[in-house]
């Protein structure tokens, strides 16, 4: 590879196409896009289908600490390269899924699970903070900005394939597109940078003495910011999940077009990628915990207007509102890993922050189904989520100091590979 090649801000690149096709734009974006077709060829309720999901959420969880230990013991690299193989060919199990027996959906929902973690921030937040110091919050805004491109194109694709082709094979073109902008990616520019090779024992001791900045796995487990912070974002999760992954149904039982409420997915995708870098971009410069606040409320005004029932604009600005909000987290999420925790252990305390974020992926989305199967309306859990995110808001505002703030001239590391 050439100079040019070696540049730190080619692993940003890396992030940003394979989050187009990560877990958050297929399996949780694009499943609303399949939600209708899929229930009504298998005549099965939305709440019941989207405990699949929630099935997916729960496995995908528990593997987030495990795959932050797996990073910190051989490396990014050697674990993203066959766990990507493994997250293509989940994908296209979607396209056996059945409703006799439905344990068969569950399964391979569950096996998604299993892989789906590879196509997430862990890997690529972690490589991206190894790699930036001062400049930390544009590069994780930028790199996963990633995640709104996939959301604001993955969408649209699948309804393309499934107009066109059915539901089944719609799910693997998605999958051959996995390997175009996430393995190939990952395999030409993904490192760890000088000074934080995989630790082969012992990894806590061993960063210690090369002088890697960092708390404890088992401090940071028994300290009530990381438990805040962790229940913070699992609040706020399944609120803005929960909503996002029904707006195609919300907005087509209103009686507005699949084309034009596929379009509202998307646009959604454009605010969580100007939530992604704005939120990076305010963190360099501002308090965190004040950033955060700010791009929650933004979707409280969405779920309110969303409530209102209100026609036009109204609704595709709710749905807009709600994706700056989730543009924001997963920025914030690692950011504040890096600050509160430092580097010594990121990946096993930032994944397991993700995997208690994880739960909440699946939670939303069953408990707007179940709403909407009860009530045969989204408004009476809306009004839960407006109180979750309250009190996500009201523990951020709690959080003090960095421990680990950015140092003054960057790290040694941001500076030798600028």
């Amino acid at each position: 590879m050439g100079d040019m090649f070696r540049n730190r801000w080619w692993v940003v690149v890396a992030t940003v196409l394979g989050l187009i096709v990560g877990a958050g734009p297929i399996n949780v974006f694009a499943f609303g896009v399949f939600l209708k077709p899929i229930t009504a060829e298998l005549g099965v309720g939305r709440g019941l289908f989207s405990s699949a999901l929630t099935l997916h959420a729960t496995i995908a969880a528990i593997m987030c600490p495990i795959f932050g230990w797996m990073i910190d013991r051989w490396g990014v690299r050697r674990v993203m390269l066959p766990a990507l193989v493994f997250y293509t060919l989940g994908i296209a199990a979607y396209s056996l899924i059945r409703a006799d027996p439905f344990y068969v959906t569950y399964l391979i929902f569950g096996f998604a699970g299993l892989t789906g973690t590879v196509a997430g921030p862990i890997p690529y937040g972690t490589v991206i903070v190894q790699w930036f110091d001062r400049e930390r919050g544009l590069a994780l805004g930028i790199g996963m900005a990633g995640v709104g491109l996939g959301v604001a194109l993955m969408p649209p694709l699948a309804a393309v394939l499934i107009v066109h082709f059915g539901w089944r094979i719609a799910y693997l073109g998605i999958a051959a597109t996995v390997i175009l902008f996430a393995f190939v990616p990952v395999a030409l520019f993904v490192r760890e940078p000088p000074g934080f090779q995989a630790q082969p024992r012992r990894s806590e001791s061993r960063g210690a003495t090369l002088g890697i900045p960092g708390t404890g796995v088992g401090e940071a487990l028994r300290s009530l910011v990381f438990w805040g912070l962790g229940i913070a974002f699992f609040l706020d999760v399944i609120a803005i999940n929960g909503t996002l992954t029904h707006i195609v149904a919300l907005l087509t039982d209103r009686g507005i077009p699949l084309e034009e409420a596929t379009a509202a997915l998307s646009g959604t995708g454009i605010a969580l990628l100007a939530g992604r870098i704005l939120s990076g971009w305010f963190l360099d410069r501002f308090w965190g915990p004040h950033v955060a606040v700010g791009f929650f409320v933004i979707p409280m005004v969405g779920l309110a207007l969303l409530m209102s029932h209100g026609r036009g604009v109204v609704p595709f600005l709710g749905a807009i509102c709600c994706g700056l909000g989730i543009g924001a987290e997963i920025d914030l999420m690692a950011f504040f890993a890096g600050r509160y925790f430092g580097l010594r252990n990121y990946a096993k305390i930032y994944g397991t922050m993700f995997g208690l974020f994880g739960f909440g992926v699946g939670i939303g989305p069953m408990l707007s189904g179940i709403s909407f199967d009860r009530f045969h309306s989204y408004t009476p859990v809306f009004m839960l989520y407006e109180i979750m995110l309250a009190i996500t808001c009201a523990i951020f505002l709690r959080l003090g100091p960095y421990p680990f703030p950015a140092e003054r001239h960057g790290t040694a590391q941001a500076s030798q590979a600028a």
